[in-house]
């Protein structure tokens, strides 16, 4: 089993995901603590030098496709005469209201059309094209007829402005037609707020990067993106504007990280291989970032038994990953942490994942917690907010079987001293938050968000599109609820009902790691709350459904973007 990694070079590294070198700071190990009533394989684990491990079973290893680079900028100049592959124009039903003659009552709409002589109209109305989000039409236009785009489209935003999806949309267009450069314009622009056309442009920005992106590292053979810049028209120009577009660019930046960490398989993506990545953030944002990676000894010596006993039966060894970022100048005001469930692999443990709906074959995502994490991380490392300390902190294991795995019915010992009775290995995440939140509870912070793909429970009560909220601070549960609205992520604050606590009382330990089926994700956010001290403000996100889409089979990235944009506003 030993073959299954391989130690790299001590000197240095290039990430697993980008081309940058590597950094990670390095601690002697000290002598091995012994931790009563916790079950640790009696094996030696790989030693410290070993920690930047990747995996070589199947030979696999991901392709350097570096993600889209595509330049934006806001203009003002006439549609009409913009030079380029697309002219795209999103409209709202109301947009295409026509006028006795069928002509477009829209300035935008009707002074594009009538350089093109009234083909618009006329491919509009053939379509059956109404504006409804999701269609579109895209015409080529013939050279003779002097318009300067080759091609213009027509993109439905509804009664409503889904802008996000226009972007999508926009590079869905670009793809097909391999186009290099793009404009947009929304139709009904001139009757928008400043604060408004601010926020479509990045949501413009956000939209159409990620719908660039293709995930491709692990196919033999891709297509690359042609798409190199987006004029964004008709919504404004200066300084302002393009901190906005630069914002969008960063946290897309981040979700696009959030994704790769996600989809990459978990032969590749070890826990070693996490660490390597969390540090390689922290080299190329060397000013603002520092990086721990703890070993074995070392959670030992700080007595995580309940972290520990997760990662037992697994030949890749557990790494607990602290990342701290501090402002490049200026006054802390606040400290943050934002922890994240790392389970690179869950088999379940001998409570074995099985049956169809077990969904063993995509337990890669259940780092998903981790991935928004350090997604969060690479934005902040571009952005550098002031005023601000944020610690990321993720206990990355594999949760597998073999003779020295954690077994129901096992007792073992949390960082805080209490005692948690083992009924379900399949169980494991919380086991592992319960030691990073204690260890994030004596950072000094003042709040704590943690996310985790935590319970199926969850995913019952509120679909695949909807992570659930758990938090006894109503500031904090105000705090992270403005941020989502901003982002776009949908979330939903679900009880703390002290009185579940009964279901999770052991008779021979404090408290058992599950308390059955009905209200499962309330129970797990109650075995958390144990774990933070009272003084910190702490809330539990389980985006175990989102963080998956089903339909592209591929990860979402759900969580960076509301992440960011909670630590900025409680910069300074």
């Amino acid at each position: 089993m030993s073959s299954i990694v391989s130690s790299l070079a001590t000197s240095s590294s290039t990430s697993f995901f980008t081309s940058s070198s590597l950094f990670l700071i390095k601690f002697k190990s000290t002598s091995p603590f012994s931790l009563p009533f916790s079950n640790f394989p009696t094996r030696k684990f790989m030693s410290h030098s070993h920690i930047l491990a990747r995996a070589t079973l199947g030979l696999t290893h991901p392709s350097n496709v570096q993600p889209p680079k595509i330049a934006f900028a806001a203009k003002e100049v006439d549609v009409a005469e913009w030079k380029g592959d697309i002219l795209a124009i999103g409209v709202t039903e109301k947009d295409l209201l026509r006028n006795d003659k069928l002509n477009f009552e829209n300035p935008i709409l009707s002074k594009v059309d009538s350089k093109l002589g009234g083909l618009l109209a006329e491919a509009s109305l053939e379509e059956d094209f109404s504006g409804k989000v999701g269609q579109s039409t895209v015409l080529r236009v013939a050279t003779g007829l002097g318009f300067g785009s080759k091609r213009v489209g027509l993109f439905g935003l509804g009664h409503s402005t889904p802008f996000k999806g226009f972007g999508e949309a926009v590079a869905a267009a670009a793809k097909s037609a391999q186009a290099s450069n793009v404009a947009v314009i929304v139709a009904s622009a001139d009757g928008l707020s400043a604060e408004s056309k601010l926020n479509i442009a990045s949501e413009i920005v956000t939209g159409t990067t990620l719908g660039t992106f293709e995930d491709n590292r692990y196919k033999s053979e891709s297509k690359k993106s042609a798409l190199e810049s987006v004029e964004i028209i008709g919504l404004g120009t200066g300084p302002e504007l393009d901190k906005k577009l630069k914002y969008a660019g960063d946290v897309s930046s981040g979700i696009i990280l959030g994704r790769e960490l996600v989809n990459s398989p978990p032969n590749v993506l070890t826990p070693g291989v996490l660490a390597e990545e969390a540090s390689n953030i922290a080299s190329t944002y060397s000013d603002v970032f520092t990086a721990k990676i703890l070993d074995v000894e070392q959670c030992k010596e700080l007595k995580m038994g309940s972290y520990l006993a997760v990662a037992a039966a697994s030949e890749n060894p557990p790494h607990f990953i602290h990342l701290v970022y501090k402002p490049p100048s200026g006054p802390v005001n606040v400290k943050l942490a934002l922890v994240g469930k790392g389970l690179t692999f869950d088999s379940g443990g001998y409570n074995i994942k099985t049956g169809p709906a077990s969904s063993i074959e995509l337990m890669k995502f259940d780092m998903g917690g981790s991935a928004a994490v350090f997604g969060a991380a690479k934005a902040l490392g571009q952005i550098k907010p002031l005023g601000v300390e944020v610690h990321f902190i993720v206990a990355a294991c594999e949760n597998m079987i073999s003779g020295t795995g954690m077994r129901p019915g096992d007792i073992v010992t949390a960082s805080n001293g209490k005692t948690i009775e083992v009924n379900n290995t399949d169980a494991e995440g919380r086991l592992t938050l319960a030691d990073a939140l204690v260890y994030a509870c004596n950072q000094g912070v003042e709040k704590i968000v943690d996310l985790a793909t935590l319970t199926g429970a969850c995913v019952v009560a509120l679909g695949p599109s909807v992570a659930g909220v758990f938090t006894p601070s109503d500031d904090l549960a105000k705090e992270i609820f403005e941020a989502s609205e901003a982002s776009g992520e949908k979330l939903w604050r679900l009880p703390m009902e002290d009185s579940y606590w009964e279901y999770m009382k052991s008779g021979v330990a404090d408290m058992l790691n599950t308390g059955g089926r009905q209200g499962g994700a309330i129970m797990a956010a109650l075995f958390l709350k144990q774990f933070v001290v009272e003084k910190v403000q702490w809330m539990h996100i389980d985006l175990a459904g989102p963080v998956w889409n089903y339909k592209k089979n591929g990860a979402t990235g759900y969580g960076v973007a509301t992440l960011v944009e909670w630590v900025l506003r409680n910069s300074s």
